[in-house]
């Protein structure tokens, strides 16, 4: 059996690579542990979010299927931080957890150029620092050119409840036991992470007139750029909103040896998501605060769990049952399915080029959690990446590396190829500096071109993009040249002040598209903003263009300082502006670098 591309892995990164790959007519094969557990949900049953809406956007427009599978299985639709300014919102959809890997599957099935098979992998056929193939749990050997690992936590994976570790995957699905010692025999330096899921309850048995209703928007929404809404607004499944009450503070207060975490197994190696803790660890590390928030989240049409949202946990389950009936309406709820927390292994991300394909073997590419990261989101964008490049290789082309003014997808790879992490990583809008670039409403406007270019966008939605291009400018435009007497200026320098909004100036212009009217006013009240943003991301471009050559050995350089030469060493930056981004290299060391460069290598 040969394939071009073999995909390790069915989760959220995998599904995104392998159809890539497969789109772009490559010989693909997906291999996953059980076909009815492709691209399910474990924990919370939700696509998007701060940031990451913003990301899943990005994946429709560079030729991804999240957005559009999410709009098909979504129960409810709301654009966060709708009141602050544009650079922070984004979108959130609660997604049917049983109809959003249906469809997932549905999609699979019919692409060509794509096999789905049902196996673990154990190893990988590696010859002179070079993969080319898989070795399945029964010694099956499967011959590729390139293989993408997208193992999410399933590499060595442990289920922790208080005192009791139980190998296995999420949910108790099988777990693989021997890939991460494989790559660990072929060089990568292997992580421990943790991380966790709370309770599911059931709906019946919730007094939800203790609680306060959250429903969705009164507009319709979508994450892609090609469909429009599809649902009614009534239809939408709302959520509801409880607090902590002193009394779950004071029975995990008192029962906090038994989690797992603080006591409970004195064998966790395991790093926790620092901005995703468990309930123990609000209450331990806020100690100030009288109460946190949770969501209680449907998780479907077709059955009755209801998700806790905030309340992981690794206690044992006869605690979890008095911490839950402590909190307001809640009080004789039912537990359909107990909290845990789940270690993993991961490889540390430095030893990843931007293309996602890694330095020790060539043609082997990683994806999603094996990378460190945490959530949907951040995996299917790293898969589709990686699926970009997998097939750009083939073809004998250049990887597609996105920006840090690009892309929130860019800057979530370059953090993780730049700086690593020990803990999984999360995407947030903080982490992009160049954020008013990379906002909800233009993602097709900054990667559509680059989905096109790729192979992934056709001809009939790039056309559309054109279209769209062209009307925001004619606006503009229009703004321009039309003169208000009654204000003695034009519409354009009048919607910049804070009262006048484009609503206003409809009856003058002939553009009616809400979209494209919002998108005009966006660019025009934040021009300012914008043009200093961009200013600032071209001295950055201007860094990145200043190339590193692969061959160069920084034990060589004078004076170069002896951590900077180790993580240079480490990451391999490709250019200055990546060298500055390292943390532990110095403005001096950059300096050095900068001077020994023009030196010693005149021409690059």
């Amino acid at each position: 059996m040969n394939y071009d591309v073999i995909v390790v892995g069915g989760g959220h990164a995998g599904c995104e690579a392998a159809l890539a790959c497969a789109k772009k007519n490559h010989k693909t094969l997906l291999v996953t542990g059980n076909i009815n557990n492709i691209a399910t949900l474990p924990c919370n049953p939700s696509i998007g979010g701060s940031a990451k809406g913003i990301v899943v956007r990005e994946i429709d427009a560079l030729g991804g299927v999240m957005g559009k599978i999410a709009d098909k299985t979504q129960i409810q639709m709301k654009l966060l931080n709708r009141a602050k300014g544009p650079a922070v919102r984004s979108l959130r959809s609660q997604v049917d957890k049983v109809m959003y890997p249906k469809e997932m599957l549905k999609t699979l099935k019919s692409q060509e150029n794509l096999e789905i098979k049902e196996a673990m992998v154990e190893d990988l056929i590696v010859e002179d620092k070079k993969v080319y193939g898989i070795i399945l749990n029964d010694g099956t050997k499967i011959n590729s050119q390139i293989v993408i690992l997208t193992t999410g936590t399933y590499l060595k994976s442990d289920i922790l409840v208080g005192s009791k570790r139980t190998s296995s995957g999420p949910d108790g699905e099988k777990t693989s036991l021997h890939l991460s010692e494989n790559l660990k025999k072929y060089g990568f330096e292997i992580l421990r992470l943790k991380t966790g899921t709370p309770q599911r309850i059931k709906k019946d048995s919730i007094d939800f007139s203790k609680t306060k209703i959250e429903k969705g928007d009164n507009e319709l929404l979508a994450f892609s750029f090609d469909d429009e809404p599809n649902y009614k607004i009534e239809d939408q499944e709302p959520c509801h909103l409880i607090y902590t009450t002193p009394l779950t503070h004071q029975i995990i207060r008192e029962n906090l040896h038994k989690a797992s975490m603080y006591g409970g197994l004195d064998d966790i190696t395991g790093i926790g998501p620092r901005y995703c803790p468990s309930i123990e660890d609000k209450i331990v590390r806020f100690a100030d605060k009288e109460k946190h928030q949770l969501f209680l989240e449907p998780e479907s049409k077709h059955y009755n769990d209801i998700y806790l949202q905030g309340f992981s946990t690794s206690m044992p389950k006869e605690i979890q049952d008095l911490m839950v009936h402590s909190l307001p309406g809640l009080e004789n709820a039912v537990i359909l399915k107990y909290a845990y927390a789940i270690e993993y292994d991961a490889i540390s991300p430095t030893q990843v080029k931007p293309s996602l394909e890694t330095k020790l073997i060539k043609n082997l590419f990683t994806a999603g959690q094996i990378n460190g990261t945490s959530g949907y989101e951040e995996a299917a964008g790293q898969g589709l990446i990686a699926g970009i490049n997998a097939s750009l290789k083939l073809e004998g082309k250049d990887p597609l590396i996105l920006k840090r003014n690009e892309s929130y997808i860019g800057v979530l790879i370059d953090d993780l190829v730049t700086k690593g992490t020990k803990e999984p990583y999360r995407l947030l809008t903080s982490r992009a500096e160049y954020r008013l670039l990379l906002r909800d409403d233009n993602a097709d406007l900054r990667l559509r071109e680059y989905g096109y270019q790729v192979g992934l966008i056709d001809e009939e939605k790039y056309s559309k993009l054109l279209v769209k291009k062209q009307k925001l400018k004619d606006t503009i435009e229009e703004l321009k040249k039309l003169y208000i007497k009654e204000y003695k200026c034009n519409a354009y320098i009048l919607l910049k002040r804070p009262e006048i909004k484009i609503e206003d100036l409809k009856e003058y212009i002939s553009e009616s598209d809400k979209k494209i009217l919002e998108q005009v006013e966006i660019n025009v009240k934040y021009e300012g903003y914008i043009q200093k943003t961009i200013k600032e991301a071209q001295k950055m471009l201007k860094n990145e263009s200043k190339i590193i050559p692969i061959d160069i050995d920084y034990d060589k350089i004078p004076n170069l300082a002896s951590e900077a030469k180790q993580k240079l060493k480490e990451v391999k930056p490709l250019s200055i502006g990546q060298a500055m981004r390292i943390s532990g290299v110095n403005p001096s060391d950059i300096s050095i670098l900068t001077v020994y460069l023009r030196k010693y290598y005149p021409n690059v």
